[in-house]
């Protein structure tokens, strides 16, 4: 049983808890990112692939390859419970360790064919604990992130601007402190070098209460397409050689990395004993290593490391 003593500084119990809702919204969320994502690609479509998960529930995985503008795209729903929560979830919450719980999620990563179109991720999850006898603990995640390869002043500053406007209705504080959070989390600390530009990130959300924290989730889901869509649409005219492509697939490799190593949703569906396909869809489909390489000085490439990937305030 949870210590409500001990995790009352933690979660918030509410016992106005719409899970329902929550999945109605996210299943929409998932149509009206396919939908963006293929009319910016224009010739591949989304294949689709409904799958069931061990302990109870399952998902709707949705995967685009071999596009003219998108080389590889997933965009995953997924309702799943378990006997026992991952340790991914229980790190700065112990005392949920042996719950059983349920979780909803919409994950989204595009690894665009073009260099100059950064990638992108972006995730909401919804994770309720039940215990007998007790209201529902709960709590929202999640967030979004930008990873260019070759960097664009106007790009990060739309990207974050969105961000700002997603997080605006809910007090002026908000967007410092998940901009803060992802700039924090989006960081290969075993290359001291951050993934990207960052945007958002946040988890662990229950304070507002149910009905604001919904909102929030819906307004930062609502503004990744806003923050994305003209930047694909832009970006993927330009023209890029084999040069670029070859920088692309290193940079690629960051991304394998940090999604391997650290990231939550990762290590979470990997422990929940998840569907390993639906959840390795965020790697890149080429990547490449190369021992000790380092960007020509004043090259493009070079610029990527000087002024883009350091955290600092776009807006």
């Amino acid at each position: 049983m949870i210590n409500k003593m001990a995790f009352k500084q933690i979660e918030k119990i509410d016992p106005i808890v719409d899970a329902s809702s929550v999945k109605q919204y996210l299943l929409d969320l998932q149509n009206r990112i396919c939908c963006f994502l293929e009319l910016e690609e224009g010739k591949a479509k989304f294949l689709e692939d409904k799958w069931e998960h061990k302990e109870g529930g399952g998902g709707l995985t949705r995967v685009l390859a071999g596009g003219d503008c998108i080389e590889k795209a997933g965009v995953n729903f997924s309702h799943v419970s378990g006997r026992q929560l991952p340790q991914a979830a229980t790190a700065r919450k112990p005392e949920l360790a042996h719950s059983t719980f349920q979780a909803w999620g919409v994950s989204v990563v595009v690894h665009p064919l073009n260099p100059y179109v950064p990638t992108s991720h972006f995730n909401v999850r919804f994770i309720m604990v039940e215990e007998d006898n007790h209201p529902p603990f709960w709590w929202f995640g999640g967030g979004f992130d930008l990873t260019p390869y070759y960097g664009f002043v106007d790009d990060c500053i739309h990207w974050h601007r969105m961000a700002k406007n997603a997080c605006e209705p809910f007090g002026n504080d908000v967007y410092p402190k998940y901009k803060k959070w992802a700039d924090q989390y989006f960081f290969l600390k075993h290359r001291n070098e951050q993934r990207g530009i960052g945007g958002l990130f946040f988890d662990d959300l229950n304070e507002w209460g149910f009905e604001r924290s919904f909102a929030f989730v819906r307004s930062v889901s609502d503004h990744y397409i806003k923050a994305y869509q003209p930047i694909v649409e832009h970006r993927k005219q330009c023209t890029f050689s084999q040069k670029e492509r070859d920088f692309q697939a290193y940079r690629r490799g960051r991304y394998v990395e940090f999604n391997l190593l650290y990231d939550r949703g990762t290590l979470f569906g990997l422990q929940s004993n998840g569907r390993t396909e639906s959840i390795l869809m965020s790697l890149p489909p080429l990547v490449a290593w190369h021992y000790n390489w380092q960007p020509l000085h004043g090259s493009h490439e070079a610029k990527l490391y000087e002024e883009f990937l350091p955290p600092k305030e776009w807006i």
